[in-house]
């Protein structure tokens, strides 16, 4: 496959026994990326084997989705693929509004300071409520929490792998 892959989602376990499978959702859009239809692929995460697969169904359970995909009818069918990640090929990613980015596009981001100073790129991104907090990890020292929200996030330039950011009281502590 020459189209480039983004994850989506991790598979975490089976559920049932016609060929359900868990998956930990690793996307903003999980709706529209987990829908009925929704064109996916499986991939090993040491081999990078890959297995193109279509969402038969799928429904929200705990923070998980469980989804059928078309051609498996039972566990044994499915159960190898248990720690296998859930990707999306480029061509299907949708254009986003503005100040809107995939996962893939601000992790490795570079942090800088509007005074020009480097703290460090971003290793992760969590959602634990109202905003997305993004995980920079530092040269030295823990990791540093950034809230994305306006008052903190003044640019993001994709093209440059650059986020400019103005730090507020008490973000920094060394």
């Amino acid at each position: 496959m020459s189209e480039k892959l983004y994850t989506v989602g991790k598979i975490v376990n089976t559920h049932g026994i016609r060929g359900e499978l868990k998956i930990v959702p690793e996307t903003h859009f999980p709706d529209e990326r987990f829908a009925k239809g929704s064109k996916l692929v499986f991939v090993h995460p040491e081999q990078g084997t890959q297995l193109p697969v279509t969402v038969e169904a799928a429904r929200e359970q705990k923070n998980m989705f469980i989804i059928k995909f078309q051609g498996f009818t039972n566990i044994n069918e499915v159960e190898k693929y248990k720690g296998w990640l859930l990707k999306v090929e480029e061509q299907y990613l949708s254009e986003l509004p503005e100040d809107e980015y995939y996962y893939h596009e601000i992790i490795g981001c570079t942090i800088v300071t509007e005074e020009g100073e480097e703290l460090g790129a971003i290793s992760e991104i969590l959602s634990p409520g109202a905003n997305d907090v993004w995980v920079v990890k530092r040269p030295a020292g823990k990791p540093l929490l950034l809230p994305y929200i306006d008052d903190v996030v003044l640019n993001v330039d994709i093209n440059e792998k650059k986020v400019t950011v103005r730090l507020m009281e008490g973000l920094l502590d060394l």
